[in-house]
Formats: structure tokens, sequence, C-alpha cells
């Protein structure tokens, strides 16, 4: 079974950094990272380009916007690590696919149940947005619940629960 790693925290705490250094340092050469960023604009571009030339190039890219599940489970027999990058922009993606909230959980579920199962390591990231005042708004609203319960979700499977703060992983469980 998979060793699953969860990466949370604030924007720009570090989070991508730290779970490519994880990476790095795992035994075996056969990475993977799986984005579920969507260039759709010229700041996502931007973002982008920025994670690309901070990735070392012995990593394979997957794109996966809404289907993670299904690149995970391509790359049984085929990775030794998965960083998955990050949960945050897929619960977006989701919700602006027009995703219910019932399918949205069930798809957490099952991600977290297919790390759990894979026969690979994987770490995955994902943005802490509930510590924060509550939004104006019922998307944003609906938005920081389900990221909250999708990270719970994938906290409970996971081995490991790391908290970065201002670039440094603080482990909480």
């Amino acid at each position: 079974m998979g060793a699953v790693t969860l990466i949370t925290g604030g924007a720009r705490s570090g989070k991508s950094a730290h779970a490519l250094t994880l990476a790095q340092q795992a035994q075996g050469a056969r990475r993977f990272f799986i984005a579920t960023a969507e260039a759709l604009d010229d700041e996502m571009r931007a973002r982008i380009a920025h994670h690309r030339a901070n990735r070392a190039a012995d990593f394979a890219a997957i794109e996966a916007p809404l289907a993670i599940g299904a690149a995970l489970s391509e790359l049984a027999g085929r990775a030794d690590i998965v960083v998955v990058d990050c949960l945050t922009l897929w619960i977006s993606n989701l919700l602006m696919a027009g995703r219910d909230d019932g399918a949205i959980l069930s798809a957490a579920r099952g991600l977290a149940g297919a790390m759990a199962d894979a026969p690979f390591a994987s770490i995955v990231v994902s943005g802490e947005v509930g510590a924060g005042i509550v939004p104006e708004n019922a998307l944003a609203r609906r938005f920081r619940d389900l990221l909250g319960w999708t990270n719970q979700t994938v906290a409970q499977t996971a081995e490991r629960v790391l908290l970065m703060v201002a670039g440094y992983p603080l482990r909480v469980k």
C-alpha cells in the first residue's frame, strides 16, 4: 500500500517546494507530478511556468485537472513516488465543472482510497483556506467547506500530515 503525505498550509507557505524536496529524497527514481492547474489566464500561465521551472527534470508531468484518480491508476507499475499539486485547484475545477457536493466528496473519498491503495508513495498538496474570515458569497463558502472536508478525508488516510508555515513544515500527524 502507498504511503500518503498531505502537505497543507496558506498561500505561498512553501507547500509545493517542500513536496518536491520530499519527493527528491524518496527512494526510487520514477517520479511523477500530477498537475491540476489549468492555464486559463495570464496569471495562471505564469504560476504554471514558475512551478515547472522549479521542478527537477526527472519528474514526468501529467495534467489532470479533474481526473486525479484515473491518472493515479495509470501509474501503477510505473511510479515510485507521485506528487499531486494541488487539491485546492482540483476542488475549484470540480465546482466549475458543475459537480454537486455529493459527487465532489465522493471523488475525494475515491482519491484518498486510490492513494492509500497505490503501489507507490503519494505526496499531495492542498491549501488551508478555512482559517480566515467567513467568505461573503455562497460559492466561496461552498468551496471553503468542500476543500476542508476533502483535506480531512485525505488526512485520515495519510500516514503523515504537514502544515507549512513561512516555509517550515510542522508535523500534524
